[in-house]
């Protein structure tokens, strides 16, 4: 087995992980928004939990609520940080299946599915967080 069969092959697979590489730039850029989002409602329950929360909050609905969007933003968080892991793992599967001289289009295929399967699950939870912060918006 050859190294690498030739540099078109090698060109071949790094125009390939052209789309994974911007996926995987997208999803550190929304980690971070799901990150800034996370800090502001702990700062937000830091702040209600420091007042007299029975007066701010008598029935409690809204620390439940922050609560509940921290979860979400939890799982959002860990989804879109599997979709980041599935898709570095598509990248280092390509480089290696090339040098290796393996086909490796349904392997890329599979990952980058996986990889945006995740981060569809990541972005769904960001829009149940969404809906909560929505509806008790006026609260806050």
């Amino acid at each position: 087995m050859a190294l690498v069969a030739d540099i078109d092959q090698l060109s071949t697979v790094i125009s390939h992980a052209t789309a994974p590489a911007f996926m995987l730039g997208a999803v550190a850029a929304f980690l971070s928004i799901l990150i800034s989002r996370l800090e502001r409602i702990v700062d937000k329950n830091r702040a209600l939990r420091s007042a007299d929360a029975a007066a701010v909050d008598p029935s409690g609905v809204i620390a439940a609520s922050f609560s509940r969007r921290m979860a979400l933003l939890s799982r959002a968080i860990y989804f879109a940080v599997l979709s980041a892991l599935a898709t570095a793992a598509l990248l280092i599967g390509a480089f290696v299946a090339a040098l290796s001289g393996v086909g490796h289009a349904r392997f890329i295929a599979l990952m980058f599915a996986v990889s945006l399967a995740l981060l569809m699950a990541s972005l769904v939870e960001l829009t149940r967080e969404i809906r909560i912060y929505m509806a008790n918006m006026h609260l806050e």
